[in-house]
């Protein structure tokens, strides 16, 4: 089956206004951006919402790049083309940059928002994992105002997420603090292909110590893998190869990859070693200002 069942349309003309329609139509509506992700689940039948209300209208008030002081806020309607452009993320998170170089390809790219990725909550998706390394905290709003939540809470299972009926993903914030560093690997199959394995690292250095650091894996679990024994493992350590070996280590030990067409699951363990040394290795550069 190639073609969705029957919906309604409506085209929001304000932030207020969508989320009054997610209210009032309740849990078989859904929001469109991109549609890239929700499309396709349509085509197919995995998803079959009795409405669709579209956001592209919004852009402005939910399409932004800006530092708040102390922050980075990113609307949630941000393409991944600004996203992969913003020299304010390239500046303070590269690792936003590494990651929409190997997302797709540009028709994707030009279409596709920060915050449908995030919502999908595809365990194969770059931007769940980036998110979580730098500590992303994800705004939600509903009619009875909005709520901050970390990004180890907004994703709660596979393709489910914190933001709950009648409430709509409004921004995504990024603290702020010196000494950072950030870098994202991945390995596909082929260009813009989904990963086989994928890290997130973000690393902050204070005198020669890793002082903070997070850490997120892609396709290697049933939702984003945070690794947050191998985040204990570095901080408070001088940044060595020896160390990130370790913290590679245990990215193996903490994952849990299923086998299927992209590889096995041994083969997957061993990636998310590989990948979590290389990706805490170029954050640390970064940080200290000695990438080559």
């Amino acid at each position: 089956m190639q073609t969705p069942a029957s919906f309604d349309y409506e085209r929001a003309t304000s932030v207020e206004g969508a989320i009054a329609s997610l209210a009032r139509l309740g849990p078989e509506a859904r929001v469109i951006a991109g549609g890239h992700s929700l499309l396709p689940m349509m085509k197919l039948r995995l998803a079959q919402p009795e409405h669709l209300i579209d956001i592209n209208d919004l852009e402005a008030e939910l399409s932004y790049i800006r530092d708040e002081g102390g922050e980075i806020a990113i609307g949630a309607l941000t393409r991944h083309v600004d996203l992969l452009k913003s020299e304010l993320l390239a500046q303070h998170f590269p690792v936003f940059r590494d990651a929409e170089e190997v997302i797709a390809d540009p028709v994707v790219r030009n279409r596709g928002t920060i915050g449908g990725s995030l919502c999908q909550a595809d365990p194969a998706e770059d931007l769940s994992a980036v998110c979580t390394a730098v500590k992303a905290k994800a705004v939600i709003r509903g009619t009875d105002g909005q709520r901050v939540v970390p990004m180890d809470e907004f994703h709660v299972a596979p393709y489910m997420t914190a933001v709950n009926d009648g409430e709509l993903l409004t921004e995504i914030r990024l603290p702020l603090f010196p000494g950072a560093g950030s870098a994202h690997e991945k390995v596909e199959r082929r260009a813009g292909d989904w990963a086989i394995a994928a890290a997130s690292a973000a690393v902050w250095v204070d005198r020669s110590t890793i002082h903070d650091v997070g850490i997120g894996l892609s396709a290697v679990g049933l939702t984003t893998v945070h690794l947050k024994r191998a985040e204990e493992l570095l901080r408070g350590k001088p940044p060595s190869e020896e160390l990130f070996q370790q913290a590679g280590q245990v990215a193996s030990e903490d994952c849990s990859p299923m086998a299927d067409g992209r590889g096995p699951v041994d083969y997957k363990r061993h990636l998310a070693g590989v990948l979590t040394k290389r990706a805490l290795s170029r954050a640390t550069a970064r940080a200290l200002k000695q990438e080559a």
